[in-house]
């Protein structure tokens, strides 16, 4: 484990493994750069790259300083790209594919850039998902498993039923420990609709992705974010899905955009 000091002095821990071009993992909710699918394709990668895997503020080994605000978290994003060397290619998943669109939207030296579903909403009579004040007026006030289960069924699209099995499971404590980061989520995506002014700002080609297997929600914005973009492709994952995707599906296929 490393750190770099983002600009406001948060300490940002961050692993660094293989050798070549620089690539920056970026994570989404509850995960941290331990996160199974983030540090299975970091291994898959490593051969060719010298890749960064984090943990984004907040969660795991790095800082956090408040108020939070999304400038802050590109700040961390553009301090990790200077310790690589001043660019990188860069891959965000859900949230982070969102916060990754956000970093080169604002002239971050990223060199080329994939995402898998940002999850933005298309429907415009869907309601707007959970704000970050919402979120954060939860956890302040103690009711960090209440903030949990509004992100999974307001904004993950994930079946009451569901949520109430999981309360149940193990690993619920730990997506408890890290729900004061879902209002950092909720800043980065905002209320649902693709900011397609700011990522007409974004001067490099994007790799957009989305799973055969996702919800229609998912795939419709991959293909809106696709087109907002001034230089991206679409692809589709044969067989994964949103939160259950498989890294040797990512790896070979961003091997070959990374070095394209």
């Amino acid at each position: 484990m490393q750190h770099v000091t983002s600009a406001d002095g948060t300490p940002i821990a961050y692993d660094r493994t293989g050798e070549g071009p620089a690539v920056v993992l970026v994570g989404g909710a509850f995960g941290d750069r331990r996160e199974p699918t983030l540090a299975g394709l970091a291994a898959l990668l490593a051969p060719s790259f010298t890749v960064c895997v984090y943990d984004r503020r907040g969660r795991g080994d790095s800082g956090d300083v408040h108020p939070y605000a999304v400038e802050r978290e590109v700040d961390d994003l553009a301090a990790l790209v200077a310790a690589l060397g001043g660019e990188a290619l860069v891959f965000g998943g859900s949230s982070g594919g969102a916060l990754a669109l956000e970093a080169a939207a604002r002239g971050l030296p990223i060199t080329r850039l994939a995402v898998f579903e940002p999850p933005y909403v298309t429907d415009p009579a869907r309601p707007p998902l959970p704000g970050e004040k919402e979120l954060t007026a939860l956890v302040e006030s103690g009711f960090r498993d209440q903030a949990v289960e509004l992100f999974l069924t307001g904004g993950a699209d994930l079946p009451a039923e569901m949520v109430a099995q999981m309360r149940a499971q193990p690993f619920w404590a730990a997506m408890e420990d890290v729900a004061h980061t879902l209002a950092y989520e909720a800043a980065v995506v905002g209320p649902g609709p693709v900011p397609a002014e700011r990522l007409a700002g974004v001067g490099v080609p994007v790799l957009v992705l989305a799973g055969s297997e996702s919800s229609p929600r998912m795939r419709d914005a991959a293909a809106a974010v696709t087109a907002a973009l001034p230089d991206a492709r679409l692809h589709t994952l044969e067989g994964q899905a949103h939160g259950a995707l498989d890294p040797a599906a990512l790896a070979d296929l961003l091997t070959r955009f990374f070095t394209a």
